[in-house]
């Protein structure tokens, strides 16, 4: 019995296992991601290469995380707990290894005047010049990443390394098999951002950034046709 294998017994003692599982190891996912493929004939666990000197209990936990999802089942086992501890806490035991100097110094405004110079620095990245995720936090590489597309305005910026500050302050609770990341206490201290208008003007930024790009390129594909 392998480990996907043990993970699904464990859970779902009642089911009958008619897929093939399996676990397997990529370099190309961040530290400490996973996630699961599947059809009718197998279940296919990807982990990170992170993931192979963490003890078997804490990753059929995570498997068995995987599996809630996948069965839409409101479960919980101590599996489950130490590996939600356990990711909520691993970020916070690795030293920054990546940063830049813009990013740096929206971190140092943000967290002087909100954290009182409490927080850690984390790795801070910019991700692509996207409008939809204009910023994230990844837990298990301790790593903020911000679009570009907020780089040009100081404010925003620091309102988006706020908000992802408040996640890795405040990790995330469990409930049900599900993950809440924006609870209740979180938009709470959300709403302390000095600018209490900053939510209409991030919208009308990335509106007038949208016009901007929808702009060029019917100007770029207007100028090849000649």
């Amino acid at each position: 019995m392998n480990l996907a294998e043990k993970a699904f017994s464990e859970l779902f003692p009642e089911k009958k296992l008619n897929k093939r599982l399996v676990v397997k190891y990529s370099r190309a996912f961040n530290p400490y991601n996973a996630n699961v493929k599947y059809n009718d004939c197998s279940m296919i666990f990807n982990l990170s290469h992170e993931w192979r000197s963490i003890s078997d209990e804490i990753k059929i936990g995570l498997i068995q995380t995987l599996l809630i999802r996948v069965y839409k089942e409101n479960k919980r086992t101590l599996n489950t707990e130490l590996y939600e501890n356990f990711i909520k806490k691993i970020g916070d035991y690795s030293e920054p290894e990546e940063s830049d100097p813009l990013l740096e110094k929206s971190f140092n405004r943000v967290n002087e005047k909100y954290f009182n110079g409490f927080m850690d620095k984390p790795n801070l990245k910019w991700g692509g010049n996207s409008f939809s995720q204009l910023g994230c936090y990844e837990y298990g590489s301790n790593t903020v990443i911000i679009s570009r597309v907020l780089a040009e305005d100081e404010e925003l910026l620091d309102y988006i390394m706020y908000h992802e500050l408040l996640h890795k302050k405040h990790k995330f609770k469990s409930r049900n098999g599900r993950s809440y990341h924006h609870t209740k206490e979180f938009r709470r201290k959300e709403k302390e951002f000095d600018n209490p208008m900053i939510e209409e003007k991030l919208r009308r930024f990335l509106k007038k950034k949208k016009l901007r790009k929808i702009f060029k390129q019917r100007r770029r594909r207007f100028f090849n046709w000649f």
